[in-house]
C-alpha cells in the first residue's frame, strides 16, 4: 500500500529538519545555547508534521532554554506579512495554505476576527494541482511563487483597495 502525502511529507520533515535547523543556525552565526526561546507550530497542520517538530522543538528547549512558545500555525500566516512589510491596520488577509483558505479581518497584532474560510479542498491545494499540469514540481506554492516573483509583479503580496482596509494576501509555500 502506497504512503499517503500526510505519512510522506511526515517523513520527508523527519529527514529534513535537523540539517535545516543546522543551516539555519550558520546562516544566522549563533548557537543553539544563544538562543533564549524556542517557538514551534503546534496547531492546525498534519499531525504527523506536528509531532515531528514537536518533538525536535522539545528536545532543543530541554537542551538549551527550557523556554517553548506554541505558535498557531494560521497566526503565523495573518502576521507573516510583518516580517518584510509594514501593512497598516486593519486590513484583510487572505491565507492559502494546505488544507486551509480563510479571511481575517486583522486590527492589530493578535487582534483577529475568521470572517469566513472554505469547507471543501482549500485555495492552496490549487498550486499543488496547477504545478503538477505544469510539471514543476511537488509542493507546487513556493515553485509558483518564485516564478511570480521572477516575473516582477509589482505588489503581488500587498493589494490596496479604495476603503480603509488593505486586503494581504498570503501564499506560503
Amino acid at each position: 500500500m502506497a504512503a499517503s502525502f500526510p505519512e510522506i511529507a511526515s517523513r520527508s520533515q523527519l529527514e529534513k529538519i535537523e540539517p535545516i535547523v543546522k543551516e539555519a543556525l550558520a546562516q544566522a552565526g549563533v548557537q543553539l545555547n544563544d538562543i533564549d526561546v524556542i517557538a514551534v507550530t503546534s496547531k492546525p497542520g498534519l499531525p504527523g508534521s506536528l509531532l515531528v517538530g514537536v518533538c525536535f522543538a522539545k528536545a532543543i528547549a530541554w537542551h538549551c532554554t527550557n523556554q517553548l512558545l506554541a505558535i498557531d500555525h494560521l497566526e503565523g500566516h495573518v502576521f507573516s506579512s510583518h516580517i518584510e512589510y509594514n501593512p497598516p491596520f486593519p486590513y484583510l488577509c487572505l491565507t492559502a495554505s494546505g488544507g486551509h483558505t480563510a479571511l481575517y479581518l486583522v486590527e492589530d497584532f493578535g487582534i483577529f476576527t475568521l470572517i469566513g474560510q472554505t469547507v471543501d479542498d482549500a485555495a492552496g491545494e490549487a498550486f499543488d494541482k496547477i504545478s503538477k499540469l505544469l510539471n514543476l514540481g511537488y509542493p507546487g506554492g513556493p515553485i509558483i511563487e518564485k516564478l511570480a516573483a521572477q516575473a516582477n509583479f509589482e505588489d503581488y503580496f500587498t493589494i490596496r483597495v479604495p476603503v480603509p482596509v488593505n486586503l494581504i494576501l498570503v501564499f506560503p509555500g
